[in-house]
């Protein structure tokens, strides 16, 4: 059985205002094409990531759409101005209707 979820995200809890923060995040998702057969000569349903939404203190930072050429366990880092304090959260959405989302707290001095 394949794992899906687990999103991860690794970022600084405190930062200097005005500095740039790196944000990094991964989630485990096999990311299956649908292209190709598995072990037992059937090709699968496709089962990917295909939405990723980034935002702080709600107001969206960035979105990807991705597609089924981005790996297996998908990794992700975005740089950011830390100017205010607050949560930064982000939000991955699959091609079949499922997603997931992680917080992270930001403490701006």
């Amino acid at each position: 059985m394949e794992q899906f979820g687990g999103p991860m995200i690794r970022m600084p809890s405190h930062a200097k205002k005005g500095s740039v923060i790196e944000i990094r995040s991964l989630i485990i998702d096999p990311m299956i094409t649908g292209l190709v057969k598995n072990k037992a000569g059937v090709i699968p349903r496709a089962d990917f990531i295909q939405s990723v939404t980034v935002t702080f203190n709600d107001k969206v930072l960035t979105t990807a759409e991705w597609g089924t050429a981005i790996s297996a366990n998908p990794y992700l880092a975005i740089k950011m101005r830390a100017e205010a304090s607050g949560t930064l959260k982000m939000t991955w959405r699959d091609n079949r209707g499922r997603h997931w989302s992680t917080k992270a707290k930001l403490t701006v001095r």
